[in-house]
């Protein structure tokens, strides 16, 4: 088999060469290169391979298209909309993700970001390096807030967990019926809106979740509450949450995604918005996240290889 790597995984050489001559003596071939978003660089770099390693960066279709050997796509991240799936079925190329490798990041982040809102550290940390003081931007606590969880699946349920070490109130909205014993109750995305104090999203990107926090759903959220987005960046409309922000129907907004991955141009206009934390799509980014993201996905590439797929986000039928 010819397996390529086409993109960094944020881990020591040394980890790559290990596999690399592990694959090798099973009489494998193991490619690596830094990543390219040129689809005919990823195309020159995928022809004749077996397997494609990737992990955030988007594939384009032509590598589908022009790869006649292609088996499997095994991908080092949760999310696949950045994965051309329809060509992947039409062509029967096994998929797998590495879900579960940045849960704990993820959620910790979010829990950063619920308490900077409240506790207004953007502000005051610029009152700080201008000479100035605390005065009118006194925060909140976490505690005893009242957190709405968008999407309940792993994530969201460890930052329901978290959310639990604070005394909160954890209420959530999710297609299929959730038991979790962080989460108190299970309610509609409407009463979640109207109820809590920290919105938190977790959902997939797709065609029902695009664009499902706009301008009506904005305006039925409470003044004083927060939203946090560490889910995918299309799940919210930018330009209404912007002018929520700007006219104080909310109280602040953290974004670690956008409807496009970082460098973001910087006339986006949540970059400009008052009340905001942004961050370039760091929520999964940790050592210990890249380390555990690693150990997945070879270990999705070996079950592979011995005819049994782990992690599957679609298997072809034989």
């Amino acid at each position: 088999m010819k397996i390529v790597l086409l993109e960094g995984l944020g881990v020591p050489e040394s980890v790559l060469e290990e596999h690399a001559a592990r694959l090798q003596a099973m009489g494998h071939t193991f490619l690596a290169y830094e990543k390219d978003t040129s689809a005919r660089v990823q195309v020159e770099r995928s022809k004749d391979a077996d397997v494609i390693m990737l992990a955030n960066m988007p594939l384009d279709v032509s590598v589908l298209e022009q790869t006649t050997s292609l088996k499997f796509i095994n991908v080092a991240f949760t999310g696949v909309d950045h994965i051309p799936m329809e060509e992947a079925k039409k062509r029967k190329i096994a998929v797998s993700n590495a879900s579960g490798y940045a849960t704990q990041a993820v959620s910790e982040l979010c829990i950063s970001f619920m308490i900077q809102l409240l506790r207004n550290v953007n502000e005051t940390g610029k009152r700080c390096r201008e000479g100035g003081t605390k005065d009118g931007l006194v925060g909140n606590l976490l505690c005893g807030k009242t957190v709405g969880i968008v999407g309940a699946g792993a994530i969201g349920k460890k930052t329901a967990a978290l959310c639990k070490a604070f005394d909160c109130t954890v209420i959530a909205y999710n297609r299929s019926t959730v038991q979790d014993v962080s989460i108190d109750e299970q309610v509609s995305l409407e009463e979640l809106l109207k109820r809590a104090d920290i919105v938190s999203l977790h959902c997939p990107l797709t065609a029902e979740t695009k664009g499902m926090i706009g301008k009506q759903e904005l305006a039925l959220m409470k003044k004083q509450a927060i939203l946090i987005n560490t889910a995918r960046g299309g799940v919210i409309d930018s330009a209404a949450l912007a002018e929520a922000l700007r006219e104080d129907r909310i109280r602040g907004a953290a974004c670690d995604v956008f409807e496009m991955e970082p460098p973001l141009p910087t006339d986006h206009p949540l970059l400009h918005a008052p009340h905001m934390v942004v961050t370039p799509h760091i929520a999964f980014a940790s050592q210990e996240s890249m380390e555990q993201r690693a150990a997945i996905v070879f270990d999705n590439l070996y079950a592979w290889l011995e005819g049994k797929q782990k992690n599957s986000i679609y298997t072809p039928k034989l």
